[in-house]
């Protein structure tokens, strides 16, 4: 075998790695339940898992959580990527109970939380979360978010309360990258923009139009460049089922971040962060991002940070998945615990 036929067997694996837990792709999980027993539109698809669930009443939204480990540990806060429920941390979560006391929530749309129509920002949700961290948390908290609930882990070391916010891990955000008209670098049209757009218009809203043969159908037959990572399964993936699909309208559209235009929201960072940056390329031929954010993206976003006075911490992690937090529990584990040691 030969030293290029070894580079591109390990790239394939790579690229299957990444896109097998993408931005917007379902996790195939082998506790769904049977095709056709339970409609997603009626919310009545839930299974059971290792950690107990718990709803906290906010005002607009009632928000679905687990915890775990004591309190006598520095509190650690979760936020899971579009598409994902909490309990994408579970194996997570359970190396992590030993050293913090954790919090995985379902965000807004997500999960058990509530579904809240033509109510998906980065604001509404970032709101969401500071009203949580009050409540229930009830002290200064470390965050880590992936993906999505990587630009809201941004959001509250902008925006939370003074005190509030200790740290924030950014796990592979799409800073820039999911933003409809971005300062710098690939539209969300240039990136995982096709995949949200097939999930609105085959899905609907609430999962009123429920097409899911048909969202399989479009993925198989476009070309464009990161659809060719996204098999789906013959049925939808429990995470899938739990999620409100105007999520993804909700940034096609742009008006998920209208009000929060992330070089704004970077700018106003205020505590430490750490920023990781997993699989990516360009496509030679389009020229699109496949992955969640682009050098010159990760390099502007430490820009800006710094330029703020915050401290910005990075690590590049090439060949991890998308949310390395489920796909390598153990890796996401060590890279959070040896950056929060040197917390004060």
């Amino acid at each position: 075998m030969s030293i290029s036929d070894v580079h591109i067997e390990e790239s394939a694996t790579d690229r299957r790695a990444f896109m097998q837990v993408a931005l917007a792709g379902p996790m195939i999980a082998s506790r769904s339940s049977p095709a056709g027993a339970a409609s997603p539109a009626a919310r009545e698809v839930f299974v059971n898992h290792k950690f107990a669930e718990h709803q906290v009443p906010l005002g607009e939204v009632s928000v679905n959580y687990a915890t775990a480990g004591s309190s006598d540990k520095p509190a650690l806060l979760l936020l899971p990527g579009q598409t994902e429920s909490w309990w994408g941390y579970e194996e997570a979560m359970q190396a992590l109970q030993a050293d913090y006391q954790v919090y995985a929530v379902d965000l807004r749309g997500q999960g058990r939380s509530t579904w809240t129509p033509r109510r998906y920002t980065l604001d509404s949700m970032g709101g969401d979360l500071v009203r949580f961290i009050s409540l229930v948390i009830k002290r200064p908290v470390i965050v880590s978010g992936n993906s999505s609930g990587g630009l809201l882990a941004a959001w509250l070391s902008a925006f939370a309360p003074p005190g509030q916010i200790r740290a924030c891990l950014c796990e592979d955000p799409p800073l820039f990258a999911s933003e409809i008209s971005p300062l710098y670098g690939h539209s969300l049209k240039q990136a995982a923009g096709p995949m949200l757009t097939l999930y609105s218009k085959y899905l609907g809203d609430q999962w009123s139009i429920g097409d899911y043969e048909g969202l399989r159908s479009a993925v198989a037959a476009d070309p464009e460049p990161i659809l060719r990572f996204f098999p789906l399964p013959p049925t939808p993936a429990q995470n899938l089922k739990e999620y409100d699909p105007e999520w993804a309208r909700a940034f096609v559209e742009g008006t998920v971040a209208r009000s929060c235009p992330h070089e704004v929201m970077l700018s106003h960072v205020k505590t430490p962060m750490l920023l990781t940056q997993h699989f990516h390329r360009i496509d030679d031929q389009s020229g699109h991002l496949v992955g969640s954010i682009s050098d010159l993206q990760v390099a502007k976003t430490r820009e800006i940070v710094a330029a703020a006075g915050a401290k910005i911490d990075f690590v590049s992690l090439p060949d991890a998945a998308h949310p390395m937090h489920r796909a390598d529990p153990a890796r996401f584990v060590g890279v959070l615990s040896r950056w929060t040691v040197g917390l004060t």
